[in-house]
């Protein structure tokens, strides 16, 4: 795979106020767009402190924290050639015009759901055997996801991973109980299999147990894990690289066909927008009480009862910087299965472009309005 034009590592302070978070919503092929916004991060030398991530956005952090930052482009490149569909031959390259693109688009889409990925999921056995096959719901699947067991067990080095010189933290849902989950290194040691569970899309990819529970994708709950950083406790200061794939706003659909690729994106967006905005009002109230605290004599100050109600108090400012992947031209509701070169290469050199885009304008350098706990940055 072509990589982007790389750009010397900077060594200027980029005047960060916090921890660098980077958070990684799932979207398949799509996650390439991630890829190129960490490594303008990288040659920046702006490393993240915590990454969260859901689906590939949970491979894709996983990589990165569960190497050391020297490695990690290295590791991103490895999985995502292995990743990498060859074009269909259908037209030859540069023949066939808008027309030609498409059916060859289509060819290797169908190559992917017929034969799976060589070093992703592959045609599982049991989802041969029909919908009403007793196979357990560790079985009970379209593929089989032990390609992507070895992919991850070359490339991600657990035992720097369990260093916590990164924080990891991925999400899954229960497929039992309907609850969502964040493992998180920084309170239990994670394993292949929480990244695995993170991207068990049903019915295409089957549950994986842990403790004895089968998990599934945490996309199908909550595909943009931002919430877990801004309900984290203790609170701190953050710049928080918020990585969407999904763009929950586009054009009316006139078809069949454009509706379910309008559906998929305002699906899988996950509502992030209405939930940025809760924990915005959440946290502004939280500024407010501290301001308020301010006010009160110094002998309220030691009456337990104000203590314990000031302690509701917060004056943690978090930058949200929104990168959200832009539609390809001729993309469509198969978007997420376009592990094409052509694919992958676009949504990385798109993604590396907005990451170095938000890094020169420095949006956390901004004042804000000391009342104002979380500051969104929209990236365009």
């Amino acid at each position: 795979m072509a990589k982007t034009n790389a750009i010397p590592k900077q060594t200027q302070s980029h005047d960060l106020p916090g921890q660098v978070v980077l958070v990684l919503q799932g979207g398949g092929a799509l996650g390439a767009y991630q890829l190129g916004v960490y490594q303008a991060m990288h040659e920046a030398g702006i490393e993240p402190d915590w990454v969260v991530g859901t689906s590939i956005g949970a491979i894709n952090g996983a990589i990165i924290a569960g190497n050391p930052p020297e490695q990690r482009m290295a590791r991103l490149h490895a999985f995502w050639d292995r990743m990498e569909i060859e074009g269909s031959a259908w037209f030859g390259a540069g023949q066939g015009g808008v027309a030609g693109a498409w059916v060859n688009q289509v060819m290797s889409n169908l190559r992917t759901i017929s034969g799976g990925l060589p070093g992703f999921f592959r045609p599982s056995v049991a989802g041969m055997m029909g919908a009403h096959a007793p196979v357990g719901i560790e079985h009970a699947a379209y593929y089989s996801t032990a390609p992507l067991q070895e992919t991850l067990t070359d490339l991600i080095d657990t035992d720097y991973l369990d260093s916590l010189a990164t924080r990891l933290t991925v999400g899954a849902v229960n497929a039992r109980t309907g609850a969502m989950t964040y493992f998180d290194s920084k309170r239990a040691p994670l394993h292949l299999a929480h990244v695995m569970a993170s991207g068990a899309l049903p019915p295409a990819f089957p549950a994986v147990r842990i403790d004895g529970e089968p998990y599934w994708d945490g996309g199908i709950y909550s595909n943009t894990p931002t919430e877990v950083v801004l309900d984290d406790n203790p609170r701190r200061d953050s710049v928080i690289f918020s990585v969407q794939l999904w763009n929950p706003l586009g054009p009316e659909p006139e078809t069949l066909w454009q509706i379910n690729g309008r559906q998929k994106d305002i699906q899988f967006s996950s509502r992030s927008a209405s939930h940025v905005a809760e924990q915005q009002k959440i946290h502004k109230l939280r500024h407010i009480i501290r301001e308020l605290v301010k006010h009160l004599p110094d002998e309220c100050h030691r009456d337990p009862d104000v203590k314990e109600l000031a302690s509701w108090g917060c004056g943690t400012t978090m930058h949200m910087v929104q990168l959200t992947a832009p539609r390809l031209p001729n993309e469509d509701q198969t978007k997420d299965i376009d592990f094409t070169h052509r694919g992958i290469t676009a949504r990385w050199a798109a993604g590396h472009a907005d990451a170095l885009r938000a890094i020169e304008q420095a949006p956390w350098r901004q004042a804000v309005d000391p009342r104002d706990g979380v500051v969104i940055h929209d990236i365009r």
